[in-house]
């Protein structure tokens, strides 16, 4: 069983820009909508409860759980992945299953509690660790389940790479080739990223929490773009 890569079907190259756009509308809704938390941008949190602690503030407990949740999470994601191995089932469709239960879940749970929506409550908490795992499924799609996929939740990375991929274009000596095809994989996840938090911050500012219903639906079209990725799969392989 082999990973399917980014190039293999029109589903797996725009998986990477839907994904962002996941990503982005989910850490902007959820900035906005829940006391500041980030779900895709942890190290955001660890900033933020830093100066918080610094400022003899209390700190939400929504920051003080936040990255111990997400590594747990990428934990049990990556056991979950092993087994799926182990089994020879590809873990893309599962990985974005999941990711898209978790989101709805996430929404579920704030359209319950609308209009009376407290950050600090431990079902909000709850909500907010909903959207962190689900975000932290979505970083172990990009690392283990699609071959070539740049990062579609940290954005410094990709725009790092970006840049030095367009200096090694424009000015780079070597041979350029690799240099264009990362920039070409790359690209289309900031520019998802970017309209996602676009679009989330419009939503949220216009329907509050209930706009999670944004990144929830690109989940499930990214979900849907999976199942045409493994479908196209397996008859690449066979024809090489």
């Amino acid at each position: 069983m082999s990973v399917p890569s980014v190039d293999d079907s029109l589903g797996t190259k725009l998986l990477p820009f839907a994904l962002s756009m996941v990503a982005g509308s989910v850490d902007i809704i959820g900035f906005l909508g829940l006391d500041g938390l980030f779900t895709a941008h942890i190290t955001g949190n660890i900033v933020i409860l830093a100066a918080k602690l610094v400022a003899g503030q209390q700190a939400p407990v929504s920051y003080l759980i936040s990255v111990p949740v997400f590594m747990v999470v990428l934990a049990l994601t990556r056991l979950f992945v092993t087994g799926l191995e182990r089994i020879g089932i590809a873990s893309l469709l599962p990985l974005l299953l999941v990711q898209f239960l978790l989101l709805l879940t996430f929404l579920a749970i704030c359209l319950a509690r609308w209009p009376r929506i407290e950050p600090g409550t431990a079902i909000m908490i709850l909500a907010g660790m909903l959207g962190v795992s689900a975000m932290a499924v979505q970083n172990e799609v990009a690392r283990i389940s699609l071959k070539g996929a740049p990062s579609t939740a940290v954005m410094t990375t990709n725009v790092t790479l970006l840049a030095i991929d367009v200096g090694e274009i424009l000015f780079g000596r070597n041979p350029r080739v690799v240099a264009r095809q990362r920039a070409k994989r790359t690209w289309p996840a900031i520019v998802g990223f970017l309209l996602g938090c676009a679009i989330g911050a419009a939503c949220e500012s216009a329907f509050g929490l209930r706009s999670l219903m944004l990144p929830a639906g690109i989940a499930l079209v990214a979900l849907v773009m999976g199942i045409t990725a493994l479908r196209a799969h397996p008859v690449e392989r066979k024809a090489a």
